[in-house]
């Protein structure tokens, strides 16, 4: 019976063992699950499935492997991590996965791991555990533990096992960052023990453990080799020891394993370089550096007890829970067609048009061919033009190859995909076009005929503008239904959201097809409905006029900045004014204003600036210095502004809620206006595409956690102060009325 209720239980968490030749198998394949991921009732099966294999004299040997098609375990099930209630709650389940891979690492038999896929996490921490790790070459395959990007740190013995296995640095630099590492890398650090080709991975992963088991495999991995090699140069004199001494590398190790003095500078280094890189919104890295400090200074048993700790602490704190609702929404978007109706699906798209050699047009060429991985035909109106944007792509090759993320021979077989002319030639044949040229409504009417004189009838036009209502570019389309907006971000192969507006004809499987692009470009992809600026520029917009007026009223430029970047902002307004370019918002000033009316009319403090020629960081010429020294505030720009050198000394706090407020308060309009199909997508547009603080949640989550009558009562205060560009949001008000938030309670 016991058996039976075994077996049952193994089949549900999709456990299967067999015995090979004197080798269990446990294979993990979640039933129902794209990938595998852990929960307290996954290992308690696998600890079942350990407790067979240790009592069988048949088994001299483990190896662990997944059954899923390109993943080996994603990490924990952060459905569980939700249901946790308390700090004590998270710290007991850490102390339960801490004491399951502590018996996986004690097991009197070998136990291999065999990685293709994802190993992530908690997936990361169980193969560390094991006693021979070997990965798959595949670019499928990625390690790391990403937690820190949930809010959170692992919590299942990595702080501990990873840096003794790597050495502290190496791990401080996975842990603390949440990066990821390709195989090759993986094996470079010691992370694995070997890379091979994905089809030898499970035969070869049989006989490694055999041989473990036989002897025959030896597992060496020497510690300190840092160390060894600055006491040979010291054997060298003088001379050789201080060149041990500059090799950045040894020191480090040096440092941080053998000496007490120096591992607390380096921990002290460590801690203050985070410190000036979360300015304490995101405690977990801190509380992961203090985690392996504690084990690596006093033993791996008080390290866990740290990590259990910790782990139970951020669990339950407010960071922690707004990055995971942004981890749930992000993975509902990915699952979404941009629909109302999910049973649209979207039509293969072939090949790709992009008009437009500029940074935006050359970016959308890089992501169609190097993700999206299809032909791409750039058209410009002369050879020069043509010529930047294929510049621009191979550079982008470039920079992947120098970082070896790609191969030189993968690169240039992108880049194949990749070509451009002066005319329409290759046109013909394109699935969608993405238009990427100037905001002038006319010149792209214009554009909109040729491309429809030259391509197929079910051909997608898609404009990248930013400001210019897609019903407006419809008007000019002989077939409107398939006009649609896809608003990138630069850089395009950075910035990670797509905005796609749709007009009231835009077709539903058009929307899908766009949508589905987007995710093959790696993009996380809102749908938003037509209107001025859309959504993203729409909130953008009076946040950038705030801060126009704040240096009206005298701000300090670089104070400005500061009291943003301080609030959690990645860049200062006035440092992305310079970045997007002061002409480009000159540009879409007017017709924001024209749409909403004196509420959004910028203030005319920067018109001066403007008609000096004064552009930003393309022409080196904006309000900080381009000259290749430290960035500084230019301060020449004074003389063009009110107040001229003489800056006031305005309060940092309410500099920064002015700014953001009128970024909440216009959120909160396109909700109620439906430009926005719901809060979520609010919080990821403005999070991706503006860089709202992703420990805040974004406008709509920050409205909850002040109170809907709070940011009603604060607006209120700078609109009798002020004015009218503060007047709340009709939707807030009728919120606060029915005593609701935006998010259900």
């Amino acid at each position: 019976m016991a058996a039976m209720i075994a077996q049952e239980l193994e089949a549900k968490q999709g456990f299967t063992y067999h015995v090979e030749d004197g080798v269990a198998l446990l294979v993990l394949d979640l039933p129902g699950e794209s990938v595998n991921t852990l929960s307290p009732e996954t290992g308690e099966v696998f600890a079942g499935l350990l407790t067979r294999a240790e009592k069988d004299p048949a088994v001299k040997a483990v190896v662990f492997i997944s059954g899923k098609k390109d993943s080996f375990v994603a990490g924990a099930k952060i459905d569980f991590l939700q249901t946790l209630k308390s700090a004590s709650e998270a710290t007991a389940a850490s102390r339960q996965g801490q004491q399951g891979f502590d018996r996986l690492d004690a097991f009197p038999k070998p136990v291999v791991a065999a990685i293709h896929g994802a190993c992530l996490g908690g997936g990361l921490e169980w193969a560390l555990a094991c006693d021979y790790r070997i990965a798959t070459d595949s670019p499928k395959t990625t390690l790391g533990l990403p937690e820190v990007q949930l809010g959170l740190i692992p919590g299942a013995g990595g702080t501990q096992r990873l840096p003794a296995l790597i050495g502290a640095q190496a791990a401080l630099d996975l842990i603390l960052t949440g990066k990821n590492v390709k195989p090759g890398k993986a094996k470079k650090l010691g992370l694995v023990d070997e890379v091979v080709p994905v089809p030898i991975l499970r035969n070869l992963a049989v006989r490694r453990a055999r041989e473990l088991a036989e002897g025959m495999l030896k597992v060496e991995r020497p510690r300190g080799q840092g160390l060894k090699a600055v006491a040979q140069q010291g054997k060298k004199g003088l001379g050789g020891l201080l060149l041990g001494l500059t090799n950045k590398e040894m020191w480090t190790e040096v440092a941080l394993e053998d000496n007490p003095v120096g591992r607390k500078i380096l921990f002290d280094q460590a801690r203050k370089q985070l410190r000036k890189k979360t300015r304490g919104k995101y405690p977990a890295p801190e509380k992961a550096l203090e985690a392996i400090r504690i084990g690596v200074e006093s033993g791996r048993a008080a390290g866990l007890e740290a990590e259990a700790k910790f782990f139970g602490e951020l669990v339950v704190s407010d960071v922690s829970k707004r990055l995971v609702e942004i981890f749930f929404a992000t993975t509902a978007l990915k699952k979404e067609n941009g629909t109302a109706n999910p049973d649209v699906k979207p039509r293969e798209v072939k090949k790709l048009g992009v008009l437009g050699g500029g940074l935006m047009g050359g970016g959308i060429a890089y992501v169609s061919s190097a993700l999206q991985g299809v032909p791409v035909r750039v058209k410009d109106r002369d050879d020069a033009g043509v010529g930047r944007a294929l510049k621009q792509v191979q550079s982008i090759y470039d920079e992947r190859v120098k970082k070896r993320s790609l191969t030189w021979r993968e690169a240039a077989a992108k880049m194949a995909l990749v070509t451009g002319g002066t005319d329409y030639s290759g046109f013909k044949s394109v699935d969608v076009v993405i238009e990427a040229v100037f905001e002038d409504l006319k010149l792209k009417h214009r554009i909109i005929g040729e491309v429809e004189a030259v391509t197929r009838e079910d051909a997608i036009f898609a404009s990248n503008t930013s400001s210019i209502p897609i019903t407006d570019l419809a008007k000019g389309s002989k077939r409107p239904a398939q006009v649609i907006g896809m608003h990138y971000f630069s850089p395009v192969n950075k910035m990670p959201l797509l905005e796609i507006i749709t007009h009231k004809g835009t077709v539903d499987w058009v929307t899908a097809t766009c949508v589905e692009i987007g995710k093959k470009q790696g993009k996380t992809v809102i749908v938003v409905n037509d209107g001025p600026g859309f959504y993203t520029s729409r909130i953008l917009a009076p946040y950038m006029n705030e801060a126009a007026h704040l240096l009206a009223d005298g701000a300090d430029i670089a104070e400005l900045d500061k009291a943003l970047v301080e609030f959690g902002f990645p860049v200062g307004p006035i440092t992305l004014l310079d970045e997007v370019g002061i002409d480009v918002a000159q540009k879409v000033g007017p017709i924001m204003e024209q749409a909403f009316g004196k509420r959004m009319a910028a203030p005319r403090a920067l018109e001066k600036v403007v008609a000096e020629g004064r552009l930003g960081r393309k022409n080196k010429k904006g309000f900080y210095t381009y000259d290749g020294k430290k960035k500084e505030v230019d301060v020449t720009v004074y003389d063009l502004l009110p107040h001229g050198k003489n800056r006031k000394n305005l309060d940092a706090r309410e500099m920064a809620e002015r700014c953001v407020l009128q970024m909440v308060n216009e959120a909160v309009r396109c909700l109620g206006e439906g430009i926005l199909r719901s809060a979520r997508d609010g919080d990821v547009g403005a999070i991706f595409g503006l860089g709202f603080p992703p420990f805040l949640g974004g406008p709509f989550r920050y409205a909850d956690s002040i109170g809907p009558a709070e940011l009603l009562r604060r607006l209120e205060h700078y609109q009798d102060k002020y004015g009218e560009r503060f007047t709340p949001a009709p939707s807030l008000v009728d919120i606060v009325k029915a005593g609701k938030t935006f998010y259900p309670r």
